[in-house]
């Protein structure tokens, strides 16, 4: 899809924007929480269910969203506590990042599962500093289809029309260093660690990883490709994704196909038709025009 038809289909979403109440932990305060909720711009579904790789009745919900804080937390020097408790001390606000995972018995050491929700959302500056440097992770929200979106107005509807600005070697070398992390996370290789012992002892492997490794691959060689990511997966990829994180795939065949993606990527990378660095002009206009905006509606 090109960039003009991009921007003739993307179009306001008006959500609920509300998060989980704040919770003792970093970047969790009730004031972070609050100015998360009043500034955000775009907020999606960003996990398995968006990627179309979920096993059924085993994935939480991860969204992640975007936000403009108000004037003195840009321009000023006003802070947020570092969680609820009493002798948080105080931050600058990045994020709001908040598990219902935590809420409960046993709280931080809880991992998400069926029903939780995940949920971060950056500061618009934070976001776009991990987007330039081609953050897989963060790239996401840019293409994820209107039925997974949460909540989009005409700054977030901006951004997404402008997604290809963000596509450079720099994005290909972070997506091969994901891979390169998921993988080694995968077969179990030195400094490498899993939390999910229980399907490297049904498969071998750790399956998710696995899973991971090679959507990171997959979708890295459509950005660099295409300047877009499709979402859901496109078939066949998606069922053999899919086969892969259920065990269905013995390991060997799994890194023969990473190693694949891994290859193909590599020599995109090189490729003098990739931009070597992306459109940081324009992304600091988008900054500037959007929290002006924010700010002007705040006082009117």
């Amino acid at each position: 899809m090109t960039a003009e038809a991009v921007r003739s289909q993307v179009p306001v979403v008006r959500g609920d924007t509300s998060l989980p109440a704040g919770y003792p932990h970093p970047h969790a305060s009730e004031e972070a929480r609050r100015i998360a909720e009043q500034g955000t711009i775009l907020r999606v579904q960003v996990g398995s269910g968006v990627h179309g790789t979920s096993v059924t009745g085993q994935d939480d919900r991860d969204e992640m969203g975007i936000c403009l804080e108000p004037p003195e937390f840009v321009t000023g020097v006003a802070r947020v506590p570092a969680g609820t408790g009493a002798d948080s001390a105080m931050v600058e606000f990045e994020q709001y990042q908040r598990h219902t995972a935590w809420d409960r018995p046993g709280g931080l050491a809880n991992r998400s599962g069926a029903g939780d929700l995940d949920v971060v959302i950056y500061s618009a500056r934070k976001w776009a500093r991990l987007a330039l440097a081609g953050n897989p992770t963060v790239l996401l929200p840019l293409f994820v289809p209107d039925g997974e979106v949460v909540h989009r107005d005409e700054a977030g509807v901006e951004l997404v029309e402008n997604a290809h600005r963000f596509v450079s070697q720099k994005a290909a070398d972070r997506f091969l260093g994901y891979l390169s992390s998921q993988r080694a996370a995968m077969t179990g290789e030195v400094g490498a660690h899993t939390n999910r012992p229980e399907l490297v002892d049904v498969h071998g492997y750790d399956t998710k990883y696995a899973m991971h490794a090679l959507r990171l691959g997959l979708q890295g060689v459509e950005l660099l490709t295409t300047g877009r990511i499709t979402l859901p997966v496109p078939e066949p990829d998606r069922t053999y994704l899919r086969a892969v994180r259920r065990g269905d795939v013995p390991l060997v065949e799994v890194v023969a196909a990473v190693d694949d993606a891994e290859q193909r990527l590599t020599a995109l990378r090189g490729s003098a038709s990739i931009p070597a660095a992306p459109d940081h002009g324009w992304v600091d206009g988008w900054l500037h025009r959007s929290y002006v905006r924010q700010w002007a509606q705040l006082t009117t």
